[in-house]
């Protein structure tokens, strides 16, 4: 596992009324205590781009009422098998080409089969050989599965609590919380950075919403990114007529997500498409400092770039760098020659099969 150096002011021991009384502070006081946190531990004026890319689209098994690539929902999504290596390097490096510095990749599945991981490997070398952080979300994963990924080169794994402990049975039955607990856990000893948040906007209440947040906060080391996903409703999935989440609701669990968890970068993910641009700028103010681009993300779709771009500029953001821990001759020739063996596996070019 990776060394890590774990700062000794950050708390992993909150109580769910400690929460609960940040969510009923006023408004601009919350906000000032986010952004003052905020500016301790990054740069106000910078956001992190990242693209995800639906790899293996539909026929989930599982039943998470939010969901229209479950096969349970009739949404009129098209199905599609996992992508060919080529095609998921050539939208790698248009994502890169966009401005994004890390690329995600998502699959419809409950868990990976052992004979998908020969192409998911690949796809994490070719992707990391273009010079970008790597991400990917494939359902639950075995230790043994996260040891093989982590040594592929794997950046970031993407698992979601969704929502608190009590409300989660509500929206999905077909796998525990323990089980996305556990394949956190085996993420994290494999060394892979942990990606992990929730969805709001699903019917739960305050303090729900409070107790993910301590969930997320109080695992032994807390996510490196924490997406918020406002509920995009999907019709033919059974949240497609749930009420809209008060935009001031929303905010505030921004807010005390960087709070609780100060060093982690905290994404605006699904919903931003709905969101105007007063909403993003508040946003950006109360802690947010990633979002997804492009033009969708997995199913559902994005703002435009240029708007996001345009954006930036009337707010005086800039996008974050890629923080490259060894930048030499040595390291750019290993990355093309693994690129080159990618090239050359059997995997690359038949993958779809």
């Amino acid at each position: 596992m990776r060394d890590t150096v774990k700062n000794p002011t950050l708390r992993n021991n909150w109580t769910l009324s400690e929460v609960q009384a940040l969510f009923e502070l006023p408004f601009n006081d919350l906000l000032f205590q986010a952004q003052s946190i905020h500016r301790q531990h990054f740069d106000p004026n910078s956001v992190q781009l990242s693209t995800l890319l639906s790899i293996k689209t539909g026929a989930c098994p599982e039943d998470c009422k939010y969901c229209p690539q479950s096969n349970r929902y009739d949404t009129g999504l098209t199905v599609e098998k996992l992508l060919a290596v080529e095609k998921v390097l050539v939208e790698a490096q248009h994502a890169k080409d966009s401005g994004a510095t890390r690329f995600c990749m998502g699959a419809a599945w409950r868990s990976p089969k052992k004979k998908d991981m020969p192409y998911i490997v690949s796809m994490v070398q070719g992707v990391k050989a273009l010079g970008l952080e790597t991400c990917m979300t494939l359902g639950m994963l075995t230790s043994a599965q996260s040891k093989e990924l982590n040594k592929a080169g794997l950046d970031y794994y993407n698992h979601n609590l969704d929502t608190s402990r009590e409300y989660y049975g509500e929206v999905i039955t077909t796998r525990t919380y323990d089980d996305r607990l556990d394949t956190l856990e085996n993420v994290r000893q494999a060394g892979i950075k942990v990606c992990s948040g929730g969805i709001v906007g699903m019917g739960e209440t305050q303090k729900d919403r409070a107790g993910l947040l301590v969930q997320l906060a109080n695992l032994p080391t807390h996510p490196e990114s924490v997406p918020i996903n406002m509920l995009v409703r999907v019709e033919g999935t059974p949240l497609a007529n749930e009420e809209i989440l008060d935009s001031f609701d929303f905010i505030r669990t921004i807010a005390i997500a960087r709070i609780l968890m100060p060093e982690s970068h905290v994404r605006l993910s699904a919903g931003r498409e709905e969101m105007n641009e007063e909403l993003h700028a508040l946003a950006y103010f109360a802690g947010a400092n990633s979002i997804f681009c492009g033009k969708k993300l997995l199913t559902t779709a994005l703002p435009a770039a240029d708007k996001d771009m345009a954006l930036f500029d009337r707010l005086g953001i800039k996008k974050e760098a890629l923080q490259v821990e060894q930048c030499d001759d040595q390291v750019e020739g290993q990355l093309l020659d693994q690129l080159q063996l990618i090239e050359n596996d059997k995997h690359f070019y038949s993958a779809a099969n």
